[in-house]
């Protein structure tokens, strides 16, 4: 849109705020050009009175019809208007009975940016309303999108795993969404997955020195996470009807086939808007959405002896070494199950495993046997000084692998015996 153009529109919208609407604007500049017809009886009309009377109302029509198609691009330029197939939508600026009732007291709790309307958004996203609409629009099959795709080895070797990657303009907006409202949410003490501060080490350090280990894993974690949750979480943040449903619509995606017809290519969507693995959003708004499942569970394993963590679709349980009395796995397995359920998740059946005393104890990669902390399994850290000490000598890596993969080794390494990994950060740098 040129710039004369663009301060045409901003005059027209101008005008209808000042008029009150569209139409009393339309009405109004009809009457300023001298174009507004007062209607009359024709009846008596004489020829040439009646010829000229329908030329007056030809011209105050043809002049309707353009101010109407001004007016309603001066109003989609400052409104989002649609957002697509089956997505509900209100673009009047009210109340809805679902807005939380003190939103504006959660926002300030939790820091949040005000957000009073979608008009704002954009401001803070620094889009043009148009843009936010491009970028939240839903189709069910699609010609393009804003998601590139990709897949990796799933860690069992029993496939390969769909990432979603968002093209740079939504991964910059999911960016500031991260870092100004879901990494601000409340979450539970117990969750360790993508927090500032904790980690796979803080994660399983929480378990050393157990007499027994639970690990349960969520089946189809993501896609279990659906739009109208993610809507949920930002209406419970405070952010009412029309901003909470940009911002779903922002940090979801439907999982989608890539399909040709006709010589064109469509992404087809195969289930329902939920958060994308790959989006740097999904993580933070689980977290947030986890807050009473991870409560429950953490109530539960307390009551029963337990201890209790969970790191993204990870759940952790352990009793602790010196624990006395019945061990109530049973119960705990099926308060688990029950809770799962009630949160909306699922429980995957073939990913549960009970690690006892004596044999290995591992919770998110490390080593949690005895009273020490977590370490990295000795056969990583033996390959990772190999791999290092070749790449020093000037030596290949092995095929398929990569020195990124390796510098990520080093890392975790580093995090439960600095010296080693930093050894093998320099040698690898």
């Amino acid at each position: 849109m040129t710039e004369n153009k663009t301060e045409e529109l901003e005059k027209v919208y101008a005008g209808i705020k000042t008029a009150g609407g569209r139409e009393a604007f339309v009405e109004r500049r009809l009457e300023e050009l001298g174009l507004a017809v007062e209607r009359k009886p024709t009846e008596d009309m004489g020829k040439k009175k009646l010829a000229a009377y329908k030329r007056a109302l030809k011209a105050e029509a043809a002049e309707r019809a353009s101010l109407m198609r001004k007016t309603w691009e001066a109003h989609v330029a400052h409104h989002v208007v649609h957002v697509g197939e089956g997505v509900y939508w209100n673009d009047d600026d009210d109340w809805d009975k679902y807005d939380h009732p003190r939103a504006d007291e959660r926002i300030a709790q939790n820091e949040l940016p005000k957000l009073d309307s979608p008009a704002a958004l954009a401001e803070a996203l620094g889009l043009s309303v148009p843009e936010l609409r491009w970028l939240t629009y839903h189709r069910e099959a699609a010609t393009s999108i804003h998601y590139d795709r990709f897949t990796i080895p799933k860690n069992n070797g029993s496939g390969v795993r769909a990432i979603w990657a968002p093209k740079p303009k939504l991964k910059a907006v999911q960016r500031w969404i991260l870092r100004e409202i879901a990494e601000r949410l409340p979450v539970h003490g117990a969750a360790h997955g993508f927090i500032g501060g904790r980690s796979i080490f803080t994660n399983a350090s929480r378990h050393t020195g157990s007499k027994v280990i639970v690990k349960m894993d969520l089946k189809d974690f993501f896609p279990s996470v659906t739009f109208p949750r993610v809507k949920g979480v930002f209406r419970k943040a405070g952010y009412r009807e029309q901003v909470a449903t940009l911002l779903a619509l922002l940090c979801t995606e439907p999982p989608r086939e890539v399909v040709e017809h006709d010589g064109k290519t469509y992404y087809v969507a195969m289930g329902p808007r939920c958060l994308p693995q790959g989006a740097p959003t999904s993580p933070a708004i689980t977290n947030a959405l986890a807050l009473r499942l991870d409560r429950r569970l953490d109530g539960l394993s307390k009551y029963l002896g337990w201890r209790y963590t969970s790191y993204a679709d990870d759940l952790t349980f352990s009793l602790p070494a010196g624990h006395e009395g019945e061990e109530k796995l049973g119960s705990l397995l099926g308060g688990v199950r029950m809770i799962v359920g009630e949160e909306g998740f699922t429980i995957h059946p073939d990913k549960t495993r009970v690690m006892r005393s004596g044999r290995r104890q591992m919770v998110t990669g490390m080593i949690v046997n005895g009273e020490g902390t977590p370490r990295v399994p000795r056969e990583i850290r033996r390959r990772a000084r190999a791999v290092a000490h070749n790449v020093e000598a000037g030596k290949p890596i092995k095929a398929g692998e990569s020195l990124q993969t390796w510098l990520g080794y080093a890392a975790y390494i580093y995090m439960t015996d600095k010296e080693l990994g930093a050894a093998l950060l320099k040698q690898l740098a």
